[in-house]
């Protein structure tokens, strides 16, 4: 009889890709716990990591799906910057109402991305010639439409809570209790949904008599991940409780985390990463899952620009400088394989959290810039030799 410790072993080799980053994650969280004396876990910062953080996520996943499909798109960060100028001005000199400014610079975003897919799929030019040239273009629209009035400050409340709100809580909560009870009722109910789902997925898979983990090591993978989201959500109810960022953080997360997983598009996506020439002869649209997945990008690329300028209640001439570097580091360090075909957008999010959790901690410890650009670096270079070490098949 195979003993709890040769599953768990078995199973950590054969999730090595998933369970690695997660890994990595706690450890670094762990080391700027006790190096920071415990600020760096303190409702306070873990809150403002969040919120920090939120933007090159969202951009995170979009670019997941690029590199998956074995492209790159280096025009994200300055889309992201014009996109939230833009949005500054519709905001004050159009006067144009939030819910109309929205829709219509997401929309800009979708054009944006589609004329990249454009030059890739239909002009056959590299992703990577593609994407610098909007780079540059971006750069230039940014500055010019900033270049009347420099830095846009947006008076917009509802606009500005975006970046900066949070969630109100119940009615008839006590003020002085300390804890966002609604956050702590979402945390209960997302460990509850988990819990409802992985059983449910479990016994679907027994039914086709498809192989799942050991009962005792799915009891603890149940209990590890319902006490990280308690321990996160009772973090986060210490301090004014779930920030708008995010939620639509997690909502974009979960969204493609089902579109990727769970629908014959996401299917369609990964074939196409894993071989394009095999998945073409298969009757798969390659032009076509490069404009969806180009225009996804320019989506988020937009959203990422509604985030930060909202978070900055301004659009200024250097926003989006290096956006498009973090989202790709991102993407790196939370799983997706420079090869193609491999990666989730959830690991995309562990990503941005590892490289946010290191600014946050350095920051706390009076590491200069130069040393963290460093770090940075280094962390990128291991995520990319942990990549090429596990797709080998003799590790």
């Amino acid at each position: 009889m195979t003993s709890f410790t040769d599953n768990l072993g078995k199973v950590l080799r054969q999730n090595i890709r998933d369970y690695g980053m997660l890994i990595a994650l706690f450890v670094i969280m762990a080391t700027f716990a006790a190096l920071t004396d415990g600020v760096f876990l303190s409702s306070r910062n873990i809150s403002n990591l969040m919120n920090q953080t939120g933007y090159i996520a969202v951009l995170a996943v979009g670019m997941t799906l690029v590199i998956v499909i074995r492209h790159i798109d280096l025009s994200v960060g300055f889309l992201a910057g014009f996109i939230g100028a833009i949005t500054a001005i519709a905001l004050t000199a159009w006067s144009l109402p939030v819910y109309v400014a929205i829709p219509m610079v997401l929309v800009l975003g979708i054009l944006g991305g589609l004329i990249t897919g454009f030059l890739v799929a239909q002009m056959k030019i590299p992703a990577f010639v593609a994407s610098l040239a909007g780079w540059l273009i971006y750069r230039g629209a940014l500055l010019l439409s900033t270049e009347g009035t420099g830095t846009i400050i947006i008076p917009d409340e509802t606009f500005n809570a975006i970046g900066n709100g949070y969630i109100p809580d119940l009615p008839g909560v006590p003020e002085g209790l300390g804890l966002h009870v609604l956050t702590l009722l979402i945390g209960a109910i997302a460990i509850v949904l988990y819990i409802v789902s992985e059983i449910n997925s479990r016994r679907k898979k027994q039914s086709y008599n498809f192989e799942v983990l050991s009962n005792d090591v799915f009891m603890l993978k149940l209990v590890v991940v319902s006490a990280i989201l308690g321990a996160v959500t009772w973090v986060l109810a210490g301090y004014n409780g779930l920030s708008w960022t995010l939620v639509i953080v997690l909502v974009v997360v979960g969204l493609y985390h089902f579109v990727s997983s769970e629908t014959v598009l996401g299917r369609h996506i990964y074939a196409m990463g894993g071989n394009p020439e095999a998945a073409e002869l298969s009757g798969i649209s390659i032009s076509r899952i490069t404009y969806v997945v180009f225009g996804s990008m320019g989506m988020l690329s937009a959203l990422s620009g509604i985030l930060f300028t909202s978070r900055l209640q301004s659009a200024t001439t250097t926003a989006g400088t290096l956006f498009e570097l973090d989202a790709i580091a991102a993407a790196y360090v939370g799983g997706v394989s420079a090869a193609g075909g491999v990666g989730k957008v959830t690991g995309s999010l562990i990503g941005a959290l590892v490289m946010g959790s290191l600014i946050s901690g350095m920051n706390l410890m009076g590491v200069g810039i130069a040393y963290q650009y460093i770090v940075r670096g280094a962390v990128l270079v291991a995520a990319v030799i942990f990549d090429v070490a596990t797709r080998n098949p003799g590790k």
